[in-house]
């Protein structure tokens, strides 16, 4: 993160949450990537809105129908929603589960060398995840690389269902 994003206390995400009509029971592992992706979110963000109110934001995050909405309130100013199409990234995201559930398998059976490839896999699919988010965002949300990464793992997790 930069000096000057460090300065800016407006630029950022200071409470996430999900939306309660996406909650399902998610299995230990998908829980704890949750909970460790909205602790370090909070913990180191750069996160503005490109025309809007300023931060700092709270964040909830859903989805209606075949649409990423994230709906931000900023202090003392008006409501803001951002509407993204997930249609583009269903692929990716079919195949961040699929080397997900590789990786908790492998775990617990596979040699230390066959873990790190899949888990190698596994990043570069969350790397290219989180890029096609921040790109799609790019005109309404300016975010650092960090930021991205950890909201893709909860757009992730929306998509989980019972």
């Amino acid at each position: 993160m930069s000096t000057d994003q460090v300065q800016q206390p407006d630029h950022r995400i200071a409470t996430v949450s999900l939306d309660n009509e996406t909650f399902v029971r998610w299995s230990p592992e998908v829980e704890h990537e949750r909970q460790v992706a909205v602790f370090d979110l909070l913990e180191s963000n750069h996160f503005r809105l490109r025309e809007g109110p300023k931060g700092p934001y709270d964040l909830e995050l859903g989805l209606k129908d075949a649409t990423l909405v994230l709906d931000l309130n900023a202090p003392k100013q008006q409501h803001t929603e951002v509407r993204l199409p997930v249609r583009p990234f269903r692929g990716i995201i079919k195949d961040y589960f699929l080397i997900c559930e590789t990786y908790y398998n492998a775990i617990k059976t596979a040699t230390p060398s066959r873990i790190e490839a899949i888990d190698m896999a596994r990043r570069g699919l969350h790397n290219e995840g989180s890029e096609q988010l921040r790109d799609a965002l790019a005109s309404s949300i300016e975010m650092d690389e960090n930021t991205a990464r950890r909201l893709f793992t909860l757009v992730c997790v929306l998509h989980i269902r019972g």
